[in-house]
C-alpha cells in the first residue's frame, strides 16, 4: 500500500505553489506526469501480483474441497460395501481436506478483501492521474500567461523611467536642428546662384551700353571729319 500513499501525497501537493517555485513549470509538470505514470505501472504490477495470490489461494481452496468431496464419496462406497473401517479412514481423509479447505477459504476471503481495496485504490489513482493529465496543459498555459504578464509589467516599468523618453526627445531635437540647417544651406546656395546670375546679366547690360556710346561717339567723329574734308 506504500506506493498508493506516495502517489496520494504527490497528487495532493499544491500544484500552483510548485509552479511558482519551479524554474521551468512546463518541464516540471511533464516530468511529474511521467513519474506518475511510471508509478501507476508499478501499482498495477503490485495489484496484479495480489490478484495472482488470490487466485492461487482460491484454486487451492477449491482443490481441497474437491478432495474432501471425493473422500466422502469413497466413504459412501465403503459403507455400501459393508466396509465400515475403510469408510472411517475415508471420512478421516475427507475431514483433513475439509479442514484445509476451510483454512484456505479464510485466507482467500482475507486476500479477496485486500485485492478489492487495492483495485478500488488503483481506480482512484488512475482517475487522479488522468485528471492531472487533463489539467497539465491548462496549468502550463496559465504559467506561460503569468510569465508573459510579468514580462509585460517589467517592460512597462522600465518605460516609466523618463530618462528613456528624454533621450528620444533630445535625439528628435537634434535631428530637427540638422534638418533646419540643411534647409538653410540649400536656400543660401540657391540665393547665391541667383545673385551670380543677376550679376552676369547686369554686367552684360552694362557692357552693351558702353559699346553703343562708343559707337555713337565714333559715328559723330566720322561725320565731323567728313565735313572738314568737304
Amino acid at each position: 500500500m506504500g506506493i498508493f500513499k506516495r502517489m496520494s501525497d504527490v497528487l495532493k501537493a499544491n500544484i500552483n505553489d510548485l509552479i511558482s517555485k519551479a524554474e521551468n513549470p512546463e518541464k516540471m509538470l511533464n516530468q511529474m506526469t511521467i513519474e506518475m505514470n511510471e508509478q501507476l505501472i508499478e501499482a498495477k504490477k503490485s495489484v496484479a501480483s495480489a490478484i495472482a495470490d488470490e487466485k492461487r489461494v482460491e484454486r487451492q481452496m477449491k482443490e481441497h474441497l474437491t478432495q474432501a468431496q471425493d473422500w466422502e464419496k469413497k466413504a459412501m462406497l465403503a459403507v455400501k460395501a459393508g466396509k465400515d473401517d475403510l469408510a472411517r479412514e475415508a471420512l478421516l481423509r475427507k475431514q483433513e481436506y475439509a479442514n484445509l479447505a476451510a483454512q484456505y477459504k479464510e485466507q482467500w476471503e482475507g486476500q479477496h478483501g485486500a485485492v478489492e481495496k487495492l483495485k478500488s485504490s488503483l481506480r482512484q489513482l488512475q482517475q487522479k492521474i488522468e485528471e492531472v493529465g487533463r489539467k497539465k496543459n491548462l496549468l502550463i498555459a496559465r504559467s506561460k500567461r503569468a510569465e508573459a504578464q510579468k514580462q509585460i509589467q517589467k517592460t512597462m516599468g522600465n518605460l516609466s523611467d523618463t530618462s528613456a523618453f528624454e533621450v528620444f526627445d533630445r535625439m528628435e531635437a537634434k535631428i530637427e536642428k540638422n534638418e533646419a540647417e540643411a534647409d538653410a544651406m540649400a536656400e543660401l546656395a540657391d540665393f547665391t546662384a541667383d545673385s551670380d546670375l543677376e550679376a552676369q546679366f547686369k554686367a552684360l547690360e552694362a557692357g552693351d551700353t558702353s559699346t553703343d556710346a562708343m559707337l555713337e561717339e565714333l559715328k559723330a567723329k566720322m561725320q565731323l571729319e567728313d565735313k572738314t574734308e568737304a
